[in-house]
């Protein structure tokens, strides 16, 4: 039995779907009663749930019972910055709750998935890789930080006998809930805002990301960090496949670091009288005009025989499924 953290979210909920189409017992920890829209329920009907909270050691301890892996792929993505106490509760508290209850449990076989975040911000124009050493909190995202340190428990587990495989994967493409995480690309694109930020990224498909995760949990490859991320591109690109596949307008303006910067200012003032979080922050604006990108070539050379679809396709291809089952703007 596979003990799976944050099968609601957008990666766990396409990684629960690839365990299920492997034929493989799965058992699910969620914090409510949602479930994932954009999958079958036949799929869902397949996996054991249960209810629990990282926070609560004890719950963890029952909830393990009789489960010989774990996949811990919850964690709390935000980058505004009133949401740093709840990052760093729930990914880095929340990751040493569930690494105490696997050493306690008997637990050892630990998959982790963190973010290329967790590996900071590059100095200079080369790409990140696995070797990439944390350089310090200085100018990296609450986000970032907290997976970093999440991470660090993780690795403190291995020397109370875990033997933990940590994945890092980039920006995920795909079909989501638009509201959330990186889905919202896709809804501004819809919306045709006609801004681009200047910055790149690694980018790969969720699905083709959930894939390679369980690929390399079932290599047996252990006590090591995978990067998983296909191409690294623009922002500016990927919004304008965006575009293409909505049959909506392209981004023409770029947004630079002088525009960016009176945007989360602006946004910053509007929160303050709406009382609602700014959905443009001091940290995203940093990303997103930031040109980062990753080295995909441990990852490739372990699973010789995966390959990634193209990112423009995989765009095209959840452009179309947006457009059949329509979410709320």
């Amino acid at each position: 039995m596979i003990f799976v953290t944050g099968g609601t979210g957008f990666l766990g909920s396409y990684i629960l779907q690839e365990l299920v189409l492997q034929g493989r017992p799965v058992r699910a920890l969620r914090r409510n009663l949602s479930f994932p829209f954009y999958l079958h329920p036949a799929l869902l009907d397949k996996i054991s749930w249960v209810e629990g909270d990282l926070l609560d050691i004890s719950g963890l301890m029952e909830n393990l019972s009789g489960c010989s892996q774990i996949i811990h792929a919850a964690g709390f993505v935000s980058f505004n910055p009133s949401d740093k106490k709840k990052l760093f509760q729930v990914n880095i508290e929340g990751t040493a709750n569930l690494v105490n209850a696997a050493i306690e449990s008997g637990i050892s076989d630990f998959v982790h998935v963190s973010s290329v975040s967790a590996l900071g911000r590059n100095e200079n124009s080369k790409p990140i890789d696995e070797e990439k050493k944390w350089a310090g909190n200085d100018g990296q995202s609450n986000y970032g930080i907290s997976k970093y340190f999440g991470e660090m428990e993780v690795w403190r587990g291995m020397g109370e006998g875990l033997t933990p495989l940590i994945l890092n994967p980039s920006t995920l493409l795909g079909y989501g809930d638009w509201s959330e995480t990186s889905c919202g690309l896709f809804k501004t694109a819809y919306r045709e805002f006609p801004w681009y930020m200047g910055g790149t990224n690694g980018f790969a498909d969720v699905e083709d990301s959930a894939r390679a995760i369980i690929s390399l949990m079932n290599s047996g490859i252990r006590n090591e960090r995978f990067i998983i991320s296909a191409e690294n591109r623009s922002y500016r690109e990927i919004f304008n496949w965006m575009a293409a596949g909505f049959g909506k307008k392209h981004p023409t303006r770029n947004a630079g670091p002088f525009l960016a910067g009176l945007a989360w200012r602006k946004e910053k003032i509007k929160s303050l009288f709406s009382r609602k979080k700014s959905l443009i922050t001091k940290e995203s604006v940093a990303i997103a005009v930031t040109k980062s990108s990753y080295d995909n070539h441990k990852m490739l050379r372990a699973l010789p025989s995966f390959h990634f679809r193209s990112l423009e396709d995989s765009i095209f291809e959840a452009c179309l499924k947006y457009v059949k089952n329509p979410q709320p703007l």
